[in-house]
């Protein structure tokens, strides 16, 4: 599926979760950017208006947030 805008942000690997979640939303305004750990649960269904923010226990991002 393809989705509007911006769809994955690598570059954000290492940063602070909740401050990639505002460079996020600010580069895709189509987006919600959801700051989670790292190994939490999450539903599995694909939607263009999500984007998880996988961090650790110190809140850095340790994947490269995409859309989906």
């Amino acid at each position: 599926m393809e989705c509007p805008g911006k769809n994955e942000w690598p570059e954000l690997v290492g940063q602070n979760g909740y401050k990639a979640a505002e460079i996020i939303e600010k580069e895709n305004r189509n987006v919600t950017a959801i700051v989670i750990l790292d190994g939490t649960i999450v539903t599995q269904e694909f939607t263009c208006s999500r984007v998880y923010v996988w961090v650790d226990r110190q809140r850095v991002v340790v994947r490269p947030p995409k859309v989906g």
